[in-house]
């Protein structure tokens, strides 16, 4: 610690090992905590290292990290752990923002965005409540001003593009100076750190999300009070800075703000989108109006909850099962109380299992897969693990419900609809099912907007497909999340090119695995544990392998897409 200390005022560049490694293992803590997977985490650490010119080797697990970091010269090794995890998406785009802000800071190009001045005005200004509306009024500033801006944006591009592509080089480079220094550390020479002389004239569109939030692994004698480094003409669009243009303490006070970002939203509006989540996804499901209504009172209940443990600190497992528990028995008793006036609506025993889809963990599930496919399966098989834990937690609490009221599911009664107008409905029931999850995992509305309407087009796709063109639900389930991902893919590279405002760049999780999670087979699952729990085991199998089906095409289809559009995905480096 006492090296930490010594260079907390020093700039980066100029920092000890254990200085720099203490902004790199903090920046993948952070991402970590997001609920992302291992392999974005590892991905951030390095775009962290790459301008401060060390190399990273990152073991990334469901809850903790053991990274080592060398520059060429000394060689340090550090683990975190996390008490928990969540999700995050805000988090996680603010930290996209941070490492292209970082990377200028220390006389780097940017990577994730061509535009830095977004990342520029998005982290220099994080104390500020207004600080999105600041980040898009630069844009509109710099290109106002600038009768260039087109032609400099397309430079920035290539040159953002340029630069990603060094330090996927990089990485390879680091697996083999990591072979090399394994015997000792004065073998290797000092770190490449090729200067970009073009620079970012303008920058690209903003980016990432933010996280759930987790312990930070930072070095003592942090600042409290968010010192801001020194900016340059918020106007004009920032050109890479001398080498070591900030401090240590400067960028760990940047990521303070990150950390310590309160939710976007409130425990009463988190409900409200559980909701509605809930009561769209019964209508996908095939719900009619009085399973619907039974779904928001139960869902939105139910959520407002588990915010309210969850905000306490109080174990997750237990957390969900006291919401299942509390969701089913609302929408129960809603149904019941309306059943006094109209009888059918005592007849609707499957709503109860609406009600508590809100705590199906479709981001683990999906980046568990997603870690599978890259190799790493011991990160891979612990989301995967802990999402099935939470699963069986609030299936268990479903069932003792069904128990307890006597109620026996059966599936929805058919609404015989027109085809035209159930397509037409299908596509609002899938917007507004994809933003209420999205605002569940903190997205800004922008964000949970455009994830929304990708979600809208897929599901009501996959719907369509299984109705008339009688597809199975497994190949449907990877068509669509195959789309979603092309989707995502080709919003962002609209924004990398200047096709969309510069401060739409989102991270594809943030986009992909929202719009798809309302696709998770929350009622297969639930009706193979009901049967499970009567013994009726051919059932119960029955069910659960139907919804395993489905769910493990999800990651393939997201996969899919990945490999046919990324470079670092289609190729193992």
């Amino acid at each position: 610690m006492e090296d930490i200390e010594r260079d907390y005022d020093k700039p980066i560049v100029e920092a000890c090992i254990a200085a720099k490694t203490s902004l790199i293992v903090r920046v993948g803590m952070l991402e970590l905590g997001a609920g992302t997977g291992s392999f974005r985490v590892r991905e951030m650490m390095h775009r962290i290292a790459y301008p401060m010119g060390v190399h990273v080797r990152a073991d990334v697990n469901l809850t903790d990290i053991e990274a080592t970091c060398t520059d060429g010269v000394s060689r340090i090794t550090e683990v975190v752990d996390l008490p928990t995890t969540g999700v995050n998406t805000e988090r996680i785009w603010l930290l996209e923002h941070f490492a292209d802000w970082l990377s200028v800071k220390c006389g780097q190009a940017g990577t994730y965005h061509a535009m830095t001045v977004v990342s520029r005005e998005l982290v220099d200004n994080l104390d500020e409540p207004n600080v999105y509306a600041a980040a898009r009024k630069a844009v509109k500033e710099v290109l106002a001003q600038d009768q260039d801006a087109a032609k400099a944006l397309k430079d920035a591009v290539a040159t953002a593009v340029h630069n990603e592509d060094e330090i996927s080089q990089n990485r390879i480079d680091a697996a083999a100076i990591d072979t090399r220094t394994a015997a000792g550390l004065g073998t290797v020479g000092s770190t490449p750190r090729p200067e970009d002389s073009k620079g970012s004239k303008d920058s690209d569109s903003s980016a990432a999300g933010s996280a759930a939030t987790g312990p930070s692994a930072t070095s003592q004698g942090r600042g409290s009070e968010a010192g801001r480094p020194a900016s340059s003409d918020k106007s004009a669009s920032p050109e890479p800075q001398a080498t070591g243009g900030i401090t240590v303490r400067q960028a760990h006070e940047r990521l303070d703000l990150i950390e310590r970002r309160k939710p976007l939203y409130s425990p009463l509006f988190s409900g409200f989108a559980s909701a509605v989540a809930c009561a769209a996804f019964v209508f996908l499901l095939g719900g009619g109006p009085y399973d619907m209504a039974g779904a928001f009172v139960g869902a939105g209940i139910g959520q407002w909850v588990r915010r309210q443990m969850l905000g306490r600190r109080i174990n997750q497992f237990f957390a969900t099962g006291v919401a299942v528990i509390i969701a089913a028995l609302a929408c129960v008793g809603t149904l019941r109380l309306v059943g006094i006036f109209d009888p059918v609506a005592l007849r609707h025993d499957t709503a109860y299992i609406g009600a508590i889809l809100f705590v199906i963990p479709g981001f683990p599930l999906v980046t568990g897969g997603l870690d599978i496919a890259k190799l790493d399966f011991p990160s891979g098989v612990q989301r995967i693990t802990y999402a099935f834990s939470i699963i069986l937690v609030a299936t268990l609490g479903g069932w003792a419900v069904a128990r307890m009221v006597m109620l026996n599911p059966q599936g929805f009664e058919p609404m015989n609809l027109s085809p035209w107008l159930m397509a037409g409905l299908r596509l609002i029931a899938a917007f507004c099912g994809v933003w209420g999850f999205s605002v569940l995992f903190n997205s800004p509305q922008r964000m949970a907007l455009v994830a929304a309407v990708i979600g809208a087009l897929t599901d009501t796709m996959r719907l369509e497909m299984q109705d008339i063109f009688h597809v199975p639900p497994e190949m449907a389930a990877f068509l669509g999340a195959f789309l979603a991902g092309m989707l995502a893919t080709v919003w962002r590279s609209s924004v990398r090119h200047g096709l969309l405002p510069p401060h739409l760049g989102y991270p594809r999780i943030s986009l992909t695995v929202p719009s798809i999670v309302i696709m998770v087979p929350g009622l297969y699952m639930y009706r193979a544990m009901f049967y499970l729990g009567q013994f009726n085991t051919l059932n119960a199998l029955d069910w659960a392998f139907r919804a395993f089906m489905v769910i493990i095409c999800l990651p393939i289809g997201l996969v899919t897409a990945r490999v046919l559009t990324d470079r670092s995905w289609r190729y193992d480096v």
